[in-house]
């Protein structure tokens, strides 16, 4: 197997397990923690809206590359193993039926509120004082 081809199974199997995490946070044997984590995982890799802008050089990619599995490795790691399995494959049904990963959008509203408050505590530190 080839790098590129390693790349894309790689990416293929991090979209799987952040939609797989999307209805695990909903499983009733999921514990607490790991449904915390889920969430917020799932509006993060869900969000229309990245943390860090992809046309930022270098960071823009570093969220999608670190982050995010780091965040589906510590919610995995929490759940139980037949959630997992069932939460997978479901996962997997969605986006064969689907053919496309679900949208945060409240996500997306977090993450937009998240820049709208740092944008503003800059300009207050630099200007407001």
């Amino acid at each position: 197997m080839s790098m590129l081809e390693s790349i894309r199974v790689w990416a293929k199997k991090i979209k799987r397990d952040a939609v797989m995490l999307w209805f695990a946070q909903r499983h009733p044997d999921t514990p607490l923690m790991a449904k915390l984590i889920c969430i917020f995982t799932v509006a993060y890799a869900l969000s229309p809206i990245d943390l860090i802008p992809d046309f930022v050089p270098v960071l823009g990619y570093v969220d999608d590359a670190i982050l995010l599995p780091a965040l589906i490795w510590s919610a995995v790691r929490l759940l139980p193993d037949h959630v997992v399995l069932h939460c997978r494959s479901q996962a997997e049904e969605w986006m064969i039926k689907e053919k496309s990963k679900p949208t945060s959008y409240a996500g997306g509203v977090a993450i937009a509120i998240l820049w709208a408050a740092t944008l503003y505590l800059s300009w207050w530190w630099f200007f407001g004082r």
